[in-house]
């Protein structure tokens, strides 16, 4: 899916200051595996990621992200990581600075496919084969540690 209206709307009366917006990752796990996905835009390697609408709960906007991009159904599992992702500026000089919630999630139903054009390829890998892939990007292999280290312990955050 494209750029959210609400936001489109924003931009018309900010043009291109930074916006603060709220973001998910979603870390999908199936058998073992996560789900990554290549973005049609950047080709980087991803796990599953989008910006909660206004009034939506995060762990929903998780759920909605993962069936609009890939075409799975989702089990939401728990909080993973908190955190402020650098600044972002955009080919068109739109900044936006993301508040991320990285969930980990398990998959439900559903063969991966590029649902709605944001991925051009999806499938599984193995965790252990992240820093080979070599196009998931450091912000993104975090996000997939703090994932997969979640256990049943608390959300990871920054502090200072």
């Amino acid at each position: 899916m494209p750029t959210p209206d609400f936001v489109l709307e924003l931009r018309r009366h900010v043009g291109t200051a930074p916006l603060p917006l709220v973001g998910v990752t979603a870390v999908i796990l199936r058998e073992g595996r996560v789900l990554l996905g290549r973005r049609s835009d950047t080709g980087a390697l991803t796990p599953i990621t989008g910006i909660v609408d206004p009034g939506e709960e995060p762990a929903v906007a998780a759920a909605r992200e993962a069936h609009e991009e890939a075409g799975v159904r989702i089990r939401v599992e728990r909080l993973a990581w908190v955190h402020q992702v650098p600044r972002i500026v955009y080919r068109n000089g739109d900044r936006a600075d993301y508040l991320d919630l990285t969930f980990r999630c398990s998959w439900v139903e559903g063969e991966p496919h590029p649902a709605d054009g944001e991925m051009i390829d999806l499938g599984w890998h193995d965790p252990a084969d992240l820093a080979a892939l070599g196009a998931v990007d450091a912000e993104h292999r975090s996000r997939i540690e703090a994932a997969l280290a979640a256990g049943d312990g608390p959300a990871r955050f920054e502090i200072g």
